[in-house]
């Protein structure tokens, strides 16, 4: 159900023409709601995992499209 909400949410913005950058605020809000339904230490690493800067994970990615 979760990712099936999530799909249409990701849908929605890229059909209204939105940019990466809320597409990818989109996911790490989703993203984090799941961490918080673990506990303690799971709940952290999962934090630390989705917490990725918007810039870094921009420059990751242009860099995986020029390879």
């Amino acid at each position: 159900m979760k990712n099936h909400t999530l799909m249409i949410v990701l849908t929605v913005l890229m059909i209204t023409g939105c940019s990466t950058r809320r597409i990818y605020d989109a996911f790490q809000y989703e993203q984090r709601n799941e961490c918080l339904k673990l506990p303690g230490s799971q709940y952290d690493e999962c934090m630390e995992r989705v917490s990725k800067p918007f810039d870094r994970y921009d420059k990751e990615r242009n860099e995986a499209l020029v390879k």
